[in-house]
């Protein structure tokens, strides 16, 4: 893991992973390329403080889908290592608009496949050992669970509900494809839902952070009992690269934090976070406002971290409450950051868009 390719590197997982590269992983000779289409939910707000650091990280503004472009990078940088974050990742985009998630998920993780393949295995650039595809997906890909229903495993059967998740399904297997038919060496992860700085504010945390900040109301869908696991993202950050240095090419591997609360519970955790911390007259708590529930919504998710625990010595290290926490510090710590994302015209046209008629 000596030469880097990171897709999506701009994005909220991926920036936190390259800053999680260069700063925490120890890897000091790691150099790393950052090719990211700049959509809206990318960001060089993200990385902003990296420009400096020009011997160990180059920025590419460019589209995985571009064949030529993820050619030439790959070669050009000698690229030994493939970190690839890069899709359209919010349900209710996918459920208002589809088209992108087929061609940035499904299309845009050929394109990478293909150019892997030819540079690693047809051309020989490189020994095959010391190469590696990881491909990053989500928990959605395996549907929902009932209340009693055991924990998704690397064994669940997929059946994805949302095109979101029928396009990272998708992807995954392309991926494990690859690594049967071409023994390309592929490992996947499948994660929980991810929270912690640099997020794009129409994910449900930031979003109930920022607008309780503005005394603006706090969306819950539905009854807002769903569940879901939460894992915040330093410790999805070293899981992936633990995946990479130490798992097993063409095995697959669930990542998540170890909880199961209803959204209704995050959103008053984050309001009484708040109170402590930017007390206000009243409680935010009031700010909530049950909404029309996103169609199709998918009720509960669960993660089974057995096999990532047993085989590389990974467990999530933040708790909720502790991530919590941090997350709510890191967004009053940083104005900047947040009043750059809000004057996005893209951030408001969503918001718009998505909640003025629930």
């Amino acid at each position: 893991m000596k030469k880097v390719l990171i897709t999506g590197g701009a994005g909220f997982i991926g920036s936190n992973f390259v800053r999680y590269l260069l700063e925490e992983s120890g890897g000091s000779g790691v150099q790393i390329v950052n090719l990211d289409a700049l959509t809206y939910a990318g960001s060089l707000e993200n990385l902003k403080d990296l420009s400096a650091d020009a011997e160990r990280y180059t920025f590419v503004h460019g589209d995985i889908c571009n064949r030529d472009l993820v050619r030439d990078l790959l070669h050009q940088h000698q690229i030994d290592t493939i970190v690839h974050f890069a899709a359209e990742s919010h349900v209710d985009r996918s459920i208002l608009s589809p088209e992108p998630f087929i061609q940035a998920n499904v299309i845009g993780t050929f394109t990478l496949l293909e150019a892997a393949r030819q540079y690693w295995l047809v051309e020989k650039a490189l020994p095959i050992e010391e190469v590696r595809f990881h491909h990053v997906s989500t928990d959605e890909v395996y549907g929902t669970l009932n209340p009693d229903d055991p924990a998704f495993s690397e064994t669940t059967p997929y059946a994805p509900n949302s095109p979101y998740a029928a396009s990272k399904a998708s992807s995954d297997h392309l991926a494990r494809s690859y690594n049967h038919t071409y023994q390309l060496p592929i490992t996947i992860s499948n994660c929980s839902n991810n929270y912690g700085p640099r997020q794009f504010p129409e994910k449900l945390i930031p979003l109930i952070i920022l607008n309780a900040l503005s005394g603006k109301p706090l969306p819950v869908y539905g009854d807002g009992q769903q569940i879901r696991d939460w894992l915040y993202v330093t410790d999805h950050c070293e899981a992936i690269h633990k995946i990479i240095t130490r798992g097993t090419p063409g095995e697959t591997y669930n990542i998540g934090g170890n909880n199961q609360p209803a959204n209704l519970t995050i959103v008053e955790t984050v309001c009484d976070l708040l109170d402590k911390l930017q007390p206000q007259v009243e409680p935010h708590r009031n700010l909530i406002k049950f909404v029309t529930d996103r169609p199709g919504h998918d009720r509960r998710y669960a993660m089974n971290i057995s096999k990532i625990q047993r085989e590389l010595g990974w467990q999530p290290r933040y708790s909720l409450t502790d991530g919590l926490l941090a997350t709510v510090e890191w967004i009053l710590a940083n104005p900047d950051w947040v009043a750059a994302i809000q004057k996005q015209r893209e951030y408001k046209t969503w918001m718009d868009k998505n909640y003025e008629k629930r």
